[in-house]
């Protein structure tokens, strides 16, 4: 029965089909001249390409936008674009690495903001007043010895 039991279980395993992305990333194709530029924010860093002649497609480590992002972070990732009226006649292109979601999401709308101003440099005071052109620079604080975490020091009595 146990033979029986594990084939079944392979079987259910094999039934199920992998996901697949959407067709409009596996058709992209992103060829000719891009703008690049890298976008940091805490440990993530975000490598941006920029193709001016596109059809809206924003790939983010080979997958969609909206599958590798939520819902809120998809809306921070695309800010700049949306800003720059480019969000549907403009491909990019991104690889993302190291830190969380948020951190990702935000490294991207800096990259993509740097990106843009290489493009076009009338968007800078626009850019500059909402903050995505400069590095947040805020990273977790390392841990010091005798402590518990970064500030948290051990319970101390006087008595």
């Amino acid at each position: 029965m146990d033979k029986k039991e594990t084939t079944n279980k392979k079987e259910v395993t094999e039934e199920k089909a992998p996901k697949t992305p959407k067709a409009d990333v596996k058709d992209a194709k992103f060829k000719g001249k891009y703008t690049y530029a890298v976008g940091r924010r805490k440990t993530s860093v975000a490598q941006v390409r920029i193709y001016k002649s596109g059809k809206g497609v924003f790939v983010v480590n080979g997958m969609s936008f909206q599958d590798y992002f939520t819902d809120n972070y998809s809306e921070i990732a695309t800010q700049a674009l949306d800003l720059a009226g480019l969000i549907e006649s403009a491909d990019l292109s991104v690889v993302v690495s190291g830190g969380g979601k948020k951190a990702q999401a935000e490294a991207t709308r800096h990259g993509v903001s740097r990106a843009l101003l290489l493009i076009n440099e009338e968007l800078k005071p626009s850019l500059k007043a909402k903050g995505w052109t400069t590095r947040d620079s805020r990273s977790k604080e390392r841990k010091k010895p005798g402590l518990k975490k970064a500030r948290k020091a051990p319970q101390w009595s006087k008595r």
